[in-house]
């Protein structure tokens, strides 16, 4: 049970480690392109904006799940690496179907998969909703400004 522990307690971490840097190389662009965010014409630039975001967090999922899967693949959880991605994919996102399951010296880690998978989609979700938000307080006060 502890090597479980240590071996997801590794894997969240790098997963946070990845999402965090994710995060700061976002507002990096965010901010070299917020002047030009704050010109007209808004909509089509939001638009832009939420598509780039939105790929930019399924990158970073995608990221966390094949993170999952190799470390599943490494510790001989699953005989294909197919096997460990739709079983790391199916965890991450909660979806937990349960045709696939870890043999039962590693279930703990399923458990740790999911909470991975929700905390990031937590954390990103909230990352495009503050770039969104952001943007457009900006966009207001430049067009009273006027």
């Amino acid at each position: 049970m502890l090597l479980q522990i240590s071996v997801g307690t590794g894997l969240l971490l790098a997963n946070i480690l990845i999402a965090a840097v994710a995060a700061m190389l976002l507002e990096v662009v965010f901010q070299r392109t917020h002047p030009w965010m704050l010109r007209e014409p808004h909509r089509p630039k939001l638009v832009l904006m939420i598509a780039g975001v939105s790929l930019w967090v399924l990158g970073v999922i995608t990221a966390g799940v094949w993170l999952w899967a190799f470390a599943y693949q490494w510790i001989g959880a699953f005989v294909t690496l197919e096997e460990a991605v739709y079983f790391s994919l199916v965890c991450f996102t909660t979806l937990g179907f349960g045709d696939v399951l870890l043999p039962q010296d590693w279930r703990i880690l399923a458990g740790m998969t999911a909470a991975n998978g929700f905390l990031n989609f937590g954390l990103l979700t909230a990352l495009l909703i503050e770039a969104l938000r952001q943007i457009r307080l900006g966009q207001f006060e430049r067009r009273k400004s006027r």
